[in-house]
Parts: C-alpha cells; sequence; structure tokens
C-alpha cells in the first residue's frame, strides 16, 4: 500500500475519508479521496503542473503553509506513479 497519493503526493493518513475509492467502492491503495473516487480522476484532465500548482494553493490556503515551502513539498510530484509515462 502506498503511503502517500500516488496523483497529489498528500500522506494517506491525513486523508479526512482515508482514501479514495474505487468503481466497486472499496478504498484505493494508491490515491487519496481528493483526487480519485469511483474508480476515475477527479480531474482527470489536470496537468502535472497544475496539479503542483492546486496543492501548493491548497496548502497555502488551508494550512496557512509559506508557498516556497509548499513548492518543496511538491517537487516529488512528477515522480508519482500518475505523471509517469
Amino acid at each position: 500500500m502506498a503511503k502517500t497519493c500516488q496523483s497529489c503526493g498528500m500522506p494517506l493518513n491525513k486523508d479526512p475519508a482515508h482514501g479514495g475509492s474505487e468503481a466497486d467502492g472499496t478504498k484505493s491503495a494508491k490515491f487519496c479521496s481528493f483526487c480519485y473516487q469511483n474508480g476515475t480522476f477527479t480531474a482527470p484532465d489536470i496537468t502535472v503542473q497544475e496539479m503542483q500548482a492546486l496543492c501548493i494553493k491548497m496548502m497555502h490556503q488551508n494550512m496557512k503553509m509559506p508557498r516556497p515551502v509548499g513548492w518543496l513539498l511538491t517537487r516529488s510530484i512528477p515522480r508519482l506513479e500518475r505523471w509517469r509515462s
């Protein structure tokens, strides 16, 4: 089981829903509930750069994290499973 969402990098233990959901209703072992619901990505057309910007924005707004810290924390997003091609 992944310890972080393989789309946004959020620690799965920080997800209020404890993970996204597969099409059959089971919990996803790879993705958080913000990124993945009912077996599909919630933002299927988002680019990796847009995902990084969204994560930085959410960390800044919701956690009052300085943007440069958010940038440091999102640098690994392109290496996550969803974005490897």
